[in-house]
């Protein structure tokens, strides 16, 4: 069984899936909500700690996380932070491979035009995953990027 986990963070949660790759199929999908009464540093540090329980606690092999893309509007800093955190935490890990990128990067991995990315976030099915309507848009991308870092 090789286990994958894919990541998708925002200034307030880490949504986090991960997936079975040889069954083809998710075994989790949640959020890490990240406490507001933390400051920075120990908001980073409840990132980086947890993230690395939860690839202990899966035996994850193989990780990827959606990376706030390039030429974006607005740029949040919080949550650019929290994915260099969480990059971090891969390269502690005892991962056997790992990917961060923005929409191309997970677009290609998945043998998909980078333009059914955004569909399939807002609910068109395009992997056959169970329960994929009942999903948020952060969640689905958290499992597309699993998916993704299955073919690293």
């Amino acid at each position: 069984m090789t286990i994958t986990i894919g990541f998708r963070s925002s200034p307030k949660e880490v949504s986090f899936a991960v997936y079975d790759s040889d069954d083809r199929r998710v075994l989790n999908v949640e959020t890490l909500l990240v406490p507001m009464a933390f400051d920075e540093p120990q908001a980073l540090k409840f990132v980086r700690s947890n993230v690395l329980d939860i690839l202990r606690e899966y035996s994850v092999e193989y990780a990827g996380i959606r990376l706030t893309e390039p030429a974006a509007q607005s740029i949040d800093f919080r949550r650019i932070h929290i994915e260099g955190v969480i990059q971090e935490a891969f390269a502690s890990s005892s991962l056997l491979g790992f990917y961060a990128g923005p929409i191309a990067v997970i677009s290609r991995l998945l043998g998909m035009d980078r333009t059914q990315f955004k569909p399939a976030v807002g609910g068109e099915n395009v992997l056959g995953i169970e329960n994929w309507g009942e999903m948020k848009a952060n969640q689905r991308e958290a499992i597309l990027a699993a998916v993704g870092a299955s073919r690293v």
